[in-house]
């Protein structure tokens, strides 16, 4: 049987206590590639299936074509391509990429090496004197926002108000109406408004005046695809800013906790920094930022592991399951930085792979390059640390690490 109701699993995932390992249940769930839930969705567990789906064309990343549509978070706004389909998912796509990497701009990330070192040490510079610190609001939050701040060309003497509006923008994502006070859902949506208007009047401003940043570029192009419209220019600016963030954020926390979880990698990186490359590689195998792509759906009926998904059904992809796979990867539950062959799923697969990766790979190698070799004799405060609420985007929500001599 590939296919059953396995709801217990599922449950047990999103459960708030299996934040800090939620590894052994995906074992579990493997035990069923495609496992038919209580509500008529479909979750997909294994590597193979995962890359099946994840490349198959007649599989729609629209909220529109599910048999029971979700709510759009922002009505009336334009959505951002990573939720559109072909045509139009590939031509905007292709505008972005011309500006932001290869094959038309292949030096962006290089060109902002000597950026991201230095504002990743001005960061450590503040911990002087410190015995504690968080990797996560003393590093890893304001740095990728200042990072794309950056590329877009938002003035420094706005970026704090940049930084505030992702904060309160993220600190909403995992809004609980059980626990939480309607205030911080509330500061998320005045946040997306105020964000979106902001960049809107930066986009204003760069039409006929060409510059190196990423929103003059965008607003001045005329590709052979075209130009984007002012709406569409905003809606790429907010998916670097947000998902590149939290992306980021994940990742050099995840990133951390796994070498002080394992010193003896944690040595190697500070004498071998060439080891950095393939050791976020396997980072994003072993301890990836995304979890889960919570859904997708199909324009018809499609056969997966013998299992036919109707039409218009919910399917969820878990993609850190997946890269845990022991009939993809051998010894997967092993942090090995030389891995081989090491196509893992950290940043999904097939047509809608990350549009940010290569900024990501290289914010985290500086960051966790850095922090090794920056940081005296480092250890964890607490193991494992406090997790923030989301199965889907998991990573510490606070990484209190001591320094020095203690």
């Amino acid at each position: 049987m590939t296919t059953t109701e396995t709801p217990g699993t599922l449950r047990r995932i999103f459960d708030y206590s299996a934040r800090a390992d939620p590894y052994p249940l995906y074992a579990e769930l493997r035990e069923t590639p495609v496992a038919l839930q209580e509500d008529g969705s479909y979750v997909i567990s294994t590597y193979r299936e995962i890359t099946d789906i994840l490349h198959d064309p007649h599989l729609s990343s629209d909220v529109r074509n599910l048999s029971r549509p979700m709510p759009a978070p922002e009505e009336g706004v334009t959505t951002a391509f990573i939720k559109k389909d072909p045509p139009e998912h590939d031509r905007l796509r292709r505008m972005a990429m011309r500006h932001f990497g290869p094959p038309h701009s292949p030096g962006v990330v290089a060109g902002m090496e000597s950026d991201l070192t230095a504002t990743v040490g001005s960061l450590i510079d503040d911990f002087a004197g410190r015995e504690r610190i968080d990797v996560v609001d003393d590093f890893a939050c304001p740095f990728p926002v200042t990072v794309t701040c950056h590329l877009l060309g938002v003035p420094r003497e706005e970026e704090p108000r940049f930084h505030g509006w992702v904060n309160d923008i993220m600190n909403s994502v995992d809004y609980d109406p059980e626990t939480d006070p309607r205030e911080k859902l509330d500061k998320g949506v005045r946040a997306r408004k105020d964000l979106r208007r902001n960049l809107g009047g930066l986009v204003e401003q760069r039409h006929g005046r060409p510059g190196d940043d990423l929103l003059a570029r965008l607003a001045n192009d005329d590709g052979p695809d075209g130009r984007m419209t002012d709406e569409e220019i905003v809606a790429t600016a907010k998916l670097l800013l947000i998902a590149g963030h939290e992306t980021v954020v994940n990742l050099i926390a995840n990133g951390m906790l796994t070498l002080l979880r394992h010193p003896q990698v944690l040595e190697r990186l500070r004498h071998e920094p060439d080891l950095v490359a393939p050791l976020v590689e396997e980072l994003l195998r072993y301890e990836p930022s995304v979890h889960i792509i919570p859904w997708r759906t199909a324009y018809s009926d499609i056969t997966v592991a013998d299992t036919v998904i109707p039409k218009g059904s919910q399917i969820m992809l878990m993609l850190a399951s997946g890269s845990r796979d022991p009939k993809r990867f051998h010894d997967p539950d092993r942090f090995d930085p030389d891995r081989r062959d090491n196509q893992h799923l950290g940043f999904g697969s097939g047509i809608h792979s990350c549009f940010g990766g290569a900024l990501a790979r290289r914010e985290t190698q500086i960051a966790l390059t850095e922090l090794v070799r920056r940081l005296v004799r480092p250890r964890l405060v607490a193991d494992p640390p406090p997790y923030r609420p989301s199965p889907v985007l998991r990573g510490p929500i606070h990484l209190d690490v001591e320094q020095g001599d203690g």
